[in-house]
C-alpha cells in the first residue's frame, strides 16, 4: 500500500509577508496612476504597522515562554523572528526606493512637489517657520528624558532632539538644565489633530508641499532655548496590541477600556525611524529593549501615509483612476420598498460594483413602516457617523424591537464601537455585547413583519461587515431573502447567541465553532467520494485567508483522489499547492487590485448537483474555531448563476492576479501572446455598468394586480 506523502504548510506569518509584497508589487507597477501607487505604498506600511503590533508581538511572547516550541512549517519562535526581520527589511527598502526614486521625482514632474528641509527657500523657510510659531507650538510638548524616560505612545510620530547646553545660561536657567545626560535628550509628540501635509507658497506655478513632521523637525529647536540641537530623530513605536479583554469582570465596557489604556504603552516590537545609526537610535533600542533587528530606517518619510493629504489637490486627479461608479442592483425597485420583491425572489447584493443603498435603505424601510415590529443584527466594524446606527436608533424611538450583536473586541476598532453601542443604548436599542470567549464576526440583519397572512421575516446575509464606508472599496457578496427555513435558521441563530439556548440544529446555515468547520471537512470529503477518473470532483473557493491545518489536510487528500482544487486567496495561504503526490491538483491563486477582495465564496461541484455558499468566515483557526461565523448556501438559481460566473472570471484573471508556486513564490500573471487579458475587477464593473445601462433603457410599466374579495 502506497504510503501517503506527510502533510506540508507554510508558515503564516511569512505568507502574510508575502501578501504586504504583492500590495508593493502594485505600487511598483509604472502603469497605474501615481496617486494609486502611493496609495499602495501607504498600505504596505499601514499593513506592517499592524503585523507588528500583533503577530509579532505574539511570537516575541512566545519566543520568551516557549522558546524551543516549533510551528506547523518546524521553526522556532527566534528562528521565525529573524526571517521576518529580513523579509520585512527587504521589501521596506524595495518601497522606499519606489517612492523615492519613482513615485516622488514623478509627482514632482506631474506639478506636485514634496520638499525636505535640505530644500526649503528662503521664503518657505519663513512660511514655515511663522506656521510652527502660530499653529504648531502651542500644540505640542516637549517631554525631558533625563530622570525618567517617558512612555512613547503606541504608533504615534515623534521627533527626538538630542540637544547640547549653551555656556553663560544665568543661574535661574540652569536650575531648570538637564544635567544627567551628556547630551540631553528631549522628545516631541507630533500632534495628531493637524494636517499632515503643509501646502507651500507657490514660487513657480507649481504645487508644493511639506510634511508636519520636518516642520517640526526643523524648528523644534525654538522649543529648547539654551540649548543648541545637535542631532534629531524622527520615529514612531510599534507596541504589543494583541490583548485579550478579561470577559469575567463586572462590567465588560470598562474592562474594553483598560485594553486600549494598555495598548498605549506595551511591549515594544519595532522602531521606525529616518536614521537608524544615529546616537538616538542607540539610546533608543536601550531604552525599549529592541535589538537592531527591530529597527526600521525610512530615509526621510517614515510614515507614507501622511502623503494621501496631497490628494484634494486639484492637480491629484489626473494622477488618479477614472471613477468607477456603482451601481443601484436592477434586480431592486428604485424608490420603493422591497417587500414584494423579496416574497418572489433572492436578491444579490455584489459591492462595490452594485451601490451599498439598498442595505441603509432596508434599514431605514424598516425603521418607518408600521408594519416592522423587530429588528436584529450584529455589527462588527461600521465606521463613524454609520447610517446603520442612525437607522438602528431611529428604528428604536419608533417603536421597534431593535436588538443590535454589537462586537466590542474588534481589533482597533474597540473604541469606536465602544462610542456608538452607548448611543444605540441612549436610543432604546437593546444591544449585547458579543458572546463571551468569541468574537460574533458573523453579518446578518433579521427584520420581522406583520402582513396579512401573519408575520414574515426578511433576512440579509452578507460576506462583508455592515459598514457602507468600506462598501466603496471592499468587494463583498451579500443576500436579500425571505426564505422560510432561513429565515427559521436566522431565528435561532439568534436566540442562541443572546441567550441561554442549546444549539439546534440548522436546515441551511452553518454556524462557527459549533458546526462550520465540520460541514466544510464533510463536503470536502463528499466531493472526495463522488470524484471519478472519468469526472474529478471540483471546489472553488475564494476567501482572504488560508490557514485552518484540518481544512488544508482535506484538501490535500481530495488532491490526491483527483479532485480538482481552485483557491483564490488575497492573504494568508499556508496550504503548498504542486507537490507531487500531495497537491498536484491544487491552484492557488491571489488578486491584488483596485478593490480589496473580501467576499468568501465557496463551490462544490457534487458529482453534478452543484452548491455555492457564501460566508463571513475565512479558513482559518481564529474564524472556525474561536469566532461565531456563518456560511449559507445560495438556493435561488439565479443568484446561482451570477456567483458561479463571477467566482470563474476570478480564476481567470491575468492582469492582476499572482500564482503560487510550491517554494512559497508568487509570480505576477501575465497575458500570454494573443492571450486577451482578463482583468477580473474590470470585467466585473463593466458588467454592472452595462446592465445598468440596459435597465435604464427598458420602459418602465406599472401593472395592476387584481384579487377576488
Amino acid at each position: 500500500m502506497k504510503k501517503e506523502k506527510e502533510s506540508v504548510f507554510f508558515n503564516r506569518e511569512l505568507s502574510w509577508i508575502e501578501f504586504n509584497a504583492r500590495v508593493l508589487h502594485e505600487a511598483c507597477r509604472k502603469e497605474l496612476p501615481l496617486i494609486e501607487r502611493l496609495k499602495f505604498i501607504a498600505i504596505v506600511s499601514s499593513n506592517f504597522d499592524e503585523f507588528f503590533q500583533v503577530r509579532v508581538a505574539a511570537i516575541k511572547r512566545l519566543n520568551s515562554v516557549s522558546p524551543h516550541h516549533k510551528d506547523c512549517s518546524g521553526r522556532t519562535p527566534s528562528e521565525l523572528l529573524k526571517e521576518i526581520s529580513e523579509r520585512c527589511h527587504q521589501i521596506s527598502r524595495i518601497q522606499q526606493q519606489c517612492l523615492a526614486c519613482d513615485i516622488l521625482p514623478k509627482l514632482s514632474d506631474a506639478g506636485i512637489s514634496y520638499v525636505p528641509p535640505s530644500s526649503y527657500t528662503s521664503s518657505q523657510k519663513s512660511y514655515l517657520a511663522s506656521m510652527f510659531k502660530n499653529s504648531v507650538l502651542p500644540l505640542i510638548t516637549p517631554l525631558r528624558t533625563d530622570s525618567n524616560f517617558p512612555t512613547t505612545e503606541n504608533m504615534r510620530l515623534y521627533v527626538a532632539f538630542m540637544l547640547k547646553e549653551i555656556s553663560g545660561l544665568h543661574d535661574g536657567t540652569k536650575a531648570f538644565v538637564m544635567k544627567s545626560l551628556p547630551s540631553p535628550l528631549a522628545l516631541v509628540g507630533v500632534p495628531e489633530n493637524l494636517p499632515r501635509v503643509i501646502w507651500l507658497p507657490s514660487d513657480n506655478g507649481k504645487r508644493a508641499f511639506a510634511t508636519l513632521d520636518d516642520v517640526i523637525t526643523s524648528f523644534g529647536f525654538t522649543v529648547f532655548p539654551g540649548y543648541t540641537v545637535t542631532d534629531t530623530l524622527l520615529f514612531k513605536v510599534a507596541r504589543d496590541a494583541d490583548f485579550a479583554v478579561n470577559e469575567d469582570g463586572a462590567d465588560f465596557t470598562k474592562e474594553m477600556e483598560d485594553v486600549l489604556i494598555k495598548r498605549r504603552s506595551s511591549l515594544a516590537t519595532r522602531l521606525l525611524c529616518n536614521a537608524a545609526g544615529s546616537k538616538i537610535t542607540t539610546l533608543l533600542k536601550e531604552k525599549l529593549n529592541l535589538s537592531d533587528d527591530d529597527v526600521y530606517e525610512f530615509p526621510g518619510l517614515i510614515d507614507p501615509s501622511s502623503l494621501l493629504g496631497i490628494t484634494d489637490a486639484s492637480e491629484a486627479a489626473p494622477l488618479m483612476n477614472p471613477e468607477w461608479k456603482n451601481y443601484y442592483p436592477v434586480t431592486l425597485p428604485e424608490g420603493k420598498t422591497y417587500w414584494d420583491t423579496l416574497r418572489q425572489r433572492d436578491v444579490l447584493l455584489h459591492v462595490p460594483y452594485e451601490s451599498y443603498e439598498p442595505v441603509i435603505k432596508f434599514l431605514n424601510d424598516a425603521a418607518e413602516d408600521e408594519n416592522v415590529l423587530a429588528i436584529k443584527m450584529t455589527l462588527y466594524r461600521t465606521g463613524n457617523a454609520s447610517p446603520i446606527v442612525k437607522a438602528l436608533e431611529k428604528a428604536a424611538q419608533n417603536g421597534k424591537q431593535v436588538t443590535a450583536f454589537v462586537e466590542l473586541k474588534a481589533r482597533f476598532d474597540e473604541g469606536r464601537n465602544l462610542n456608538w453601542a452607548s448611543e444605540l443604548e441612549k436610543s432604546g436599542v437593546i444591544v449585547v455585547y458579543g458572546v463571551v470567549g468569541l468574537k460574533v464576526h458573523a453579518k446578518m440583519l433579521l427584520v420581522i413583519r406583520r402582513e396579512s397572512d401573519g408575520l414574515r421575516r426578511y433576512v440579509h446575509l452578507s460576506t462583508g461587515n455592515y459598514n457602507s464606508k468600506t462598501a466603496r472599496i471592499y468587494s463583498d457578496m451579500s443576500v436579500f431573502t425571505s426564505n422560510v427555513d432561513i429565515a427559521n435558521d436566522a431565528t435561532t441563530f439568534f436566540n442562541t447567541i443572546s441567550g441561554y439556548s442549546q444549539f439546534l440544529n440548522l436546515k441551511h446555515l452553518s454556524m462557527a465553532p459549533v458546526n462550520l468547520k465540520s460541514r466544510l471537512l464533510s463536503l470536502i470529503e463528499r466531493e472526495i467520494r463522488l470524484s471519478t477518473p472519468e469526472k474529478p470532483g471540483l471546489i472553488m473557493a475564494k476567501m482572504n485567508a488560508l490557514g485552518h491545518e484540518s481544512i488544508i489536510k482535506s484538501l490535500y487528500r481530495a488532491s490526491r483522489a483527483g479532485v480538482k482544487v481552485l483557491l483564490n486567496v488575497r492573504g494568508i495561504c499556508m496550504l503548498v499547492p504542486g507537490v507531487k503526490d500531495l497537491s498536484e491538483n491544487i491552484r492557488v491563486v491571489s488578486i491584488v487590485g483596485r478593490y480589496l477582495e473580501h467576499s468568501r465564496v465557496f463551490y462544490f461541484q457534487n458529482g453534478g448537483s452543484e452548491e455555492i455558499y457564501l460566508s463571513s468566515a475565512d479558513w482559518m483557526p481564529r474564524n472556525l474555531d474561536r469566532r461565531v461565523e456563518l456560511m449559507f448556501p445560495i438556493l435561488d438559481a439565479d443568484v446561482f448563476k451570477i456567483v458561479k460566473e463571477t467566482l470563474r472570471v476570478y480564476f481567470d484573471d491575468n492582469c492582476r492576479s499572482h500564482t503560487l508556486s510550491s517554494s512559497g513564490k508568487w509570480k505576477a500573471n501575465k497575458p500570454a501572446k494573443k492571450e486577451t487579458e482578463v482583468n477580473a475587477q474590470e470585467i466585473l464593473q463593466k458588467k454592472y455598468r452595462r446592465q445598468a445601462e440596459l435597465h435604464k433603457k427598458q420602459p418602465k410599466l406599472d401593472f395592476v394586480v387584481r384579487r377576488d374579495n
